[in-house]
């Protein structure tokens, strides 16, 4: 799985997450490849909600 479609999952808006913190998305993006996804959700639970809260991901209106 790729760091930006695992954002999507966690309705984290990656282009304002890497505009606003460029140091933490880089050291999240550079951790997470090195290991499972579940693992990296383990490891960041509470911080994933706090970066969700603050770059929620809009859903989009126009879709059905």
């Amino acid at each position: 799985m790729e760091f930006e479609a695992y954002l999507r999952l966690k309705k984290i808006d990656q282009d304002t997450f890497s505009k606003i913190d460029p140091a933490r998305y880089a050291e999240w993006k550079e951790l997470f490849v090195t290991m499972h996804p579940d693992s990296f959700t383990a490891q960041k639970k509470f911080l994933i909600n706090e970066i969700r809260r603050r770059y929620h991901l809009k859903e989009d209106v126009s879709k059905p």
